[in-house]
Formats: C-alpha cells, sequence, structure tokens
C-alpha cells in the first residue's frame, strides 16, 4: 500500500495525462463532453497538487506555533478543490446550454479514437478510484477521500461521455451536450459535498457520531466517573477530545489522575488515535464531610487531617477536625492558620455553623531501632481478646520510649467500626498492663 504522498502524486501524475488526453481529442472531435472532462480533469490537476502538498504540511508534527498539528492543511485544501470544482460546473453548464441553445457548436466527429480514449480514461479513473479511496482508509486522510470521491464523480462523468458520443454517432448530436450538462452536475455536487464537510471541520463542528461513542466509552468506566463535559472537534484524520470530570474533594491527587487515566484510555479504545485531555474538577455536591476536608487542605502550612467530626447541636450543625502542622511554627501563626481553616471550610460549606480545630505539631521523622522484648504479656491480651496470638510483633527503641507494632487477624466480615474498636480495646490494655510502653501501634486485616 502506497504512503499518502505517495498516492497523491501518482494522483497529480494520472491527472495530468488526462488532461492532455481528453483536451486534444476534445478539440480533435470537436466533443464539448470531452473538453468537459478536460476541464474536470483539470481541477482533478489542481487539486491532486493540492493534496500532495496538503499531506506534506499536514503530516508535520506540532509545533510551537501550532501545538495541535497541521491536520487542518487537509481540509484547506479540499476546500479549496470544491470552491474549483464549484466554477468548473458553472462553466461547462454554461457552454453546453448554449450548444444546445444553437448559440454555437459543430459536429461532433465520434471517431474511433474517441472511443478509445474513452476506454482509457474509465480504466485509469477506476483505478484512481481504488487506490485514493484505500488510501485514504488507512491513513485517515481526509484529502484522499476527497480525491477518492473525486475521481469516483470522474468515472460516473466519462460514462456519460461515451453515452454522449455513442448518441453523437448514431445522429443524435445533442447527446453531448447533454451529457456534458450530466458532467457539470456531477462536479457541483461533488463540490457542495466536499465544501459542506471541511468547512464543518474548519469550524470545529462537533462529530456527533464519535461524540456518541465517546460518551458511550467513558459511560461503561467502572468505578463510575461523573463526567461534566466534553468537547470534541476532528482534524486531519484525528478525533480531538476535550473532558471534564468531576471526584471528591477529598480524593489524593493519585485518585484524580487514575480516574483521568481512565477516561483516556477508554476514549482512545473507542476512538483510535483520538487525542484526549481530561481535567478533573472536586464534585460541588459531595458529602459535607468530604468538601470540608478538601476546604481545610486547601490552607497553607496545614499537612494532615483527621479525627473530623460532624455534631448537631441544638439545630446547628458544628465541625470539630485536628490539624497538623509544621512544628517549628509560632502558636500565633499556627493560630492564625486555624483560623483561615474555619474561615476556608465555613465559606465552602454552609451548612455548617461553627468549626472547632485542634493543633498538633507535625511529628517529624525519628531515629529508632529495632530491639527484643518480652512478649509474652502483650500475645496474652491479644489471644485474650481476639482467640489467637498477633500475626506479628515488633519493639521499636524511640526518642519518645518503647513502641510496640502488632498486626491483628479479625473477621473480615466484621464492621470497621468494631475492628476499631477491638484494636483500641487491646491498646489501652497493653498501656496499663506493660507501662514501659510508650505507644501501641496496632494494625487489623481480615
Amino acid at each position: 500500500m502506497a504512503s499518502p504522498r505517495r498516492a497523491a502524486l501518482v494522483s497529480v501524475v494520472a491527472a495530468a495525462a488526462l488532461v492532455a488526453l481528453k483536451l486534444s481529442v476534445g478539440l480533435a472531435t470537436p466533443s464539448l463532453g470531452l473538453v468537459s472532462e478536460a476541464i474536470h480533469s483539470g481541477t482533478d490537476l489542481v487539486a491532486a497538487l493540492l493534496t500532495y502538498f496538503a499531506i506534506g504540511v499536514a503530516g508535520r508534527p506540532a509545533d510551537p506555533s501550532h501545538q495541535y498539528g497541521h491536520g487542518k492543511a487537509e481540509h484547506l485544501a479540499a476546500l479549496a478543490e470544491a470552491s474549483i470544482l464549484a466554477l468548473a460546473s458553472l462553466l461547462i453548464a454554461v457552454r453546453a446550454f448554449q450548444r444546445l441553445a444553437g448559440a454555437s457548436g459543430g459536429h461532433v466527429d465520434a471517431a474511433w479514437y474517441a472511443f478509445a480514449v474513452v476506454g482509457v480514461v474509465l480504466l485509469v479513473d477506476a483505478s484512481r478510484t481504488i487506490v485514493s479511496w484505500q488510501s485514504s482508509r488507512r491513513y485517515a486522510s481526509a484529502a484522499l477521500a476527497s480525491n477518492a470521491l473525486h475521481f469516483a464523480s470522474d468515472f460516473a462523468g466519462t460514462v456519460a461521455v461515451l453515452v454522449g458520443l455513442v448518441l453523437a454517432r448514431t445522429g443524435h448530436p445533442n447527446g453531448d451536450s447533454i451529457a456534458a450538462v450530466f458532467v457539470a452536475v456531477l462536479v457541483l455536487v461533488a463540490a457542495v459535498r466536499l465544501g459542506r464537510g471541511n468547512v464543518d471541520v474548519l469550524m470545529d463542528r462537533a462529530p456527533a457520531a464519535a461524540e456518541a461513542v465517546a460518551r458511550e466509552a467513558i459511560g461503561a468506566i467502572e468505578p463510575a466517573v461523573d463526567l461534566r463535559r466534553l468537547r470534541m472537534r476532528h482534524a486531519g484524520g484525528r478525533q480531538f477530545a476535550d473532558v471534564v470530570i468531576g471526584v471528591a474533594p477529598s480524593a489524593a491527587v493519585g485518585e484524580g489522575h487514575a480516574a483521568a487515566d481512565a477516561v483516556e484510555e477508554a476514549v482512545e479504545r473507542a476512538l483510535p488515535g483520538s487525542d484526549v485531555v481530561v481535567h478533573v474538577e472536586p464534585l460541588e455536591d459531595a458529602a459535607v464531610r468530604e468538601r470540608a476536608h478538601a476546604a481545610a487542605l486547601s490552607v497553607r502550612s496545614v499537612r494532615e487531617i483527621h479525627n473530623l467530626a460532624l455534631v448537631e447541636v441544638g439545630g446547628r450543625t458544628e465541625l470539630s477536625l485536628h490539624l497538623k502542622l509544621p512544628g517549628d511554627l509560632s502558636l500565633e501563626e499556627a493560630h492564625e492558620v486555624a483560623e483561615e481553616v474555619e474561615r476556608a471550610i465555613t465559606a465552602a460549606v454552609p451548612e455548617v455553623d461553627a468549626v472547632q480545630t485542634h493543633l498538633e505539631p507535625l511529628t517529624e521523622p525519628a531515629a529508632a531501632r529495632e530491639i527484643r522484648s518480652d512478649p509474652r504479656d502483650v500475645e496474652r491480651i491479644v489471644e485474650e481478646a481476639t482467640g489467637a496470638p498477633p500475626r506479628e510483633l515488633r519493639f521499636l527503641r524511640t526518642d519518645g520510649g518503647l513502641v510496640a507494632f502488632l498486626t491483628l487477624g479479625l473477621d473480615p466480615h466484621s464492621r470497621l467500626a468494631d475492628a476499631h474498636a477491638r484494636a483500641s480495646e487491646i491498646e489501652e490494655r497493653i498501656r496499663r498492663e506493660r507501662p514501659d510502653i510508650a505507644d501501641v501501634i496496632v494494625h487489623t486485616e481480615p
């Protein structure tokens, strides 16, 4: 299969040969049908040249001045071709009607060589149509597709010319002029079709079929994403999609990025070769807790948030949360951050009437070393509480004292609240029976 530029170059050579052949025989006969087809092929030559150079331009990669690439060069060439076709159709029609009205004309000499030329032209038109159509399908080239359509109309026009020559040879001289009118109509139809389709692309008309496919692909994503906007355009054989999705305000950056990746992959699978850009926004109708969490994290210096709780007091909604701030802040600076957090939450979550904050220093990395310590008391406490020893137990010596890390295996069907309560119970018993242990970290797993 030829490359797009090679296919276009073949069209240039073929068009030039056909112009010379049709025009020479048309003037020799003289057949208005053949002359009109020569003019038609002359437009083919110009269009093929435009296509040849347009594909060269469209194939260039994106650059700082053309950040979306050069794909629309093909559509500009196709639009220019449509304009040339429309002008040629008018010229052909005027000349044909003049001859039909008897204002000008002459005897058509339907010689044998005219039929031979028409036969050759039919073979060339058929081969050009097939080559250009196959190349346009393989490379998704608008310019080559327009050429294929044009060459198909050439084939139909040449058939009409053949019929006109047969009528002229059998004593019906107007048959040649009627064939010329038919060619003019074909040219005009091709011009309108090409012009309308390529103007739509140049004006960024939304490709309805491709948009429906993209929406269906995004709607099938699991877990589901909230599609807030989808804008699409087509250029140079590619679909360009601008997608906006909504995620929960408390979602981590990685979660938002994963959702965007899922959308890109879904659209690219549905529309191969498409260019997809996804923008992630927080959902405005997210739960109160999630919006409050996101508002607090948006404040400078806030590093972590935990123990966020909502309570209803006398018909008022109050929110409390723990803020972790850099430990080197002064109390005055930390208080200012807390007030800014309170203002941010009440502005973003009008349902909240009051905000209470608890300030904590951000824990800096501390030196620690693993040590051996008597595990029997800890193992006994865990076994009494859960019926099984801990799956893992380690002791670390830190600047703050001895820390016990243990992993519990619990019923996988138990509620998270029950698992947390069991872990808290074990922590409290260990601290009470082992006062030498400064902290207990309990990890629960099914």
